[in-house]
């Protein structure tokens, strides 16, 4: 019974992180969001890479720590088909992305869209909490995204970084259209 319940605790510590994400497979929807000076983006352009799809908002701490991750992600892995995106969901986005990128010194691109964009995206019908992060194989299958209420060791930089390097071994398969247009 000992040795049970041992195991059974040992379970828990050991997936603790991944029962509070989600781990899938399933395509990706698309996602339209703007970036400064570029206009509207649809995430199915990144097809070919890696991608780490982030709803954030710009004002939130910890959204500002999980940028300045991904850019250390980006500056390691962008070479080897690596994307890190940043969507800012906040109101007046549009006005504060520039200046966010620049104050925490971003080094990949931040857009926005609406809320009601992410969550419908993401699969909620409730208000998340941010950061979101969502993982992208180069074929356009998410891996992983954060549950609603994402527990604290889903977003730490070494979790991330397994998750990326994983992924980066996926091969790329040839497909007419990788992501969903649900």
């Amino acid at each position: 019974m000992k040795t049970i319940i041992n195991a059974f605790l040992l379970t828990g510590l050991v997936l603790g992180p991944i029962a509070q994400s989600q781990t899938v497979l399933r395509k990706s929807p698309e996602l339209q969001f703007s970036l400064p000076g570029q206009g509207q983006k649809l995430l199915s352009q990144y097809r070919g890479k890696v991608v780490a799809l982030e709803f954030i908002l710009t004002t939130c701490p910890h959204c500002q720590a999980a940028s300045k991750v991904m850019t250390r992600m980006q500056e390691r892995y962008g070479k080897e088909g690596f994307q890190a995106l940043d969507v800012a969901i906040n109101p007046n986005a549009d006005l504060l992305v520039e200046n966010f990128a620049k104050e925490y010194q971003v080094r990949f691109p931040v857009g926005w869209a609406s809320i009601d964009h992410m969550m419908a995206y993401m699969g909620f019908t409730e208000r998340p909490l941010v950061p979101q992060l969502v993982l992208i194989d180069r074929n356009g299958n998410i891996h992983y995204q954060t549950a609603r209420e994402p527990d604290p060791d889903s977003m730490k930089e070494e979790v991330i970084r397994d998750r990326i390097e994983e992924l980066l071994k996926v091969p790329q398969m040839r497909r007419t259209s990788a992501y969903s247009t649900r």
